[in-house]
């Protein structure tokens, strides 16, 4: 039978590290991964950064809806159509601000018996758990239902820190395990079992939050990209996008976190949907991205 692993985390917590750490674990010891990846806006972009590991057929994007609850019998659909492999294994990441327990409790009604029963991982972001103010409840959600829950941005975390929030991540899951991501033992994963941990029932707004998607021109220079990260809203809570710089053959990804940090990296190939900036939280309306855009512009010409 086929594990189906969840990966359930807030925003920025790093679920796209994670997923790329079991695609490598899990290829070398020669298993057979399907990827499904849930955004909000165009999960087509991060699919493509995966498509070097794991061939075309065996990753799908499911945009635009909740996979806890609208989008839940799209990605049944998706699950029960998965191929039969040697050693399969899915692999689900879900959107940051998903309520992970009501996932949990539709995906494991209605899929195929030749699966497992689902299970989920946490991904928890040692700095800033629980700093999230009016969204500690749907971060403290996101862990009550995890087999196993993952820590992640460990760097420059002080032991007394890392043990106070496994102290309480505890209190809210007393049965999963709590390790750092390089102590996972993949192997272990597909015989986990799904958590009989009681739960904290979550009002569900809270976990549908607005998005937005627009294009991005090419920039003239990369500083740009700090520039748009900035004018954004800090209830923006998560801004990301695939750009061309003038001058430069090939696209850049970028990103910035909750907590205001922003990552530029390589793109890998041509994003098939065109040049995007994408957010989430709080004001992703067109207009205040079209003039971050605007105005990141005027102030690099000023410059």
């Amino acid at each position: 039978m086929e594990a189906i692993i969840t990966i359930v985390g807030f925003l920025g917590s790093g679920k796209t590290t994670l997923l790329n750490y079991l695609i490598d674990r899990f290829s070398e010891k020669k298993w057979n991964p399907f990827v499904i990846l849930n955004d909000y806006e165009n999960a087509n972009m991060d699919v493509q950064q995966f498509l070097e590991k794991v061939d075309n057929k065996h990753v799908k994007a499911l945009t635009g809806s909740c996979i806890c609850c609208s989008g839940i019998h799209e990605l049944r659909n998706y699950v029960n159509g998965i191929p039969v492999r040697k050693k399969g294994i899915t692999l689900i990441e879900a959107n940051g601000t998903s309520d992970a327990c009501a996932l949990m409790e539709f995906l494991g009604v209605g899929v195929n018996d030749r699966f497992l029963p689902p299970i989920q991982i946490s991904v928890v972001d040692v700095q800033n758990w629980q700093k999230r103010g009016e969204h500690d409840e749907l971060e403290a959600n996101q862990i009550q239902v995890s087999s196993l829950i993952v820590l992640t941005h460990l760097d420059g975390v002080s032991e007394h820190r890392k043990e106070l929030v496994i102290e309480d991540l505890k209190k809210h899951n007393p049965f999963a395990k709590i390790i750092a991501m390089d102590a996972l033992d993949v192997e272990l994963l597909p015989i986990l079992l799904p958590s009989k941990n009681v739960v904290d029932k979550l009002a569900h707004q809270k976990a549908h939050w607005s998005s937005c998607s627009i294009d991005l021109p090419v920039l003239p220079s990369k500083d740009c990209i700090d520039l748009i990260c900035n004018q954004l809203p800090k209830s923006i809570l998560r801004v990301k996008g695939c750009v061309q710089i003038a001058k430069e053959a090939n696209y850049t990804y970028f990103e910035r976190t909750p907590d205001g940090k922003v990552f530029v990296r390589p793109f890998k190939g041509v994003p098939i949907t065109g040049t995007k900036l994408l957010t989430i939280g709080a004001g992703s309306e067109p207009a205040v991205l079209e003039k971050a855009i605007a105005d990141s512009l005027k102030t690099h010409n000023e410059l």
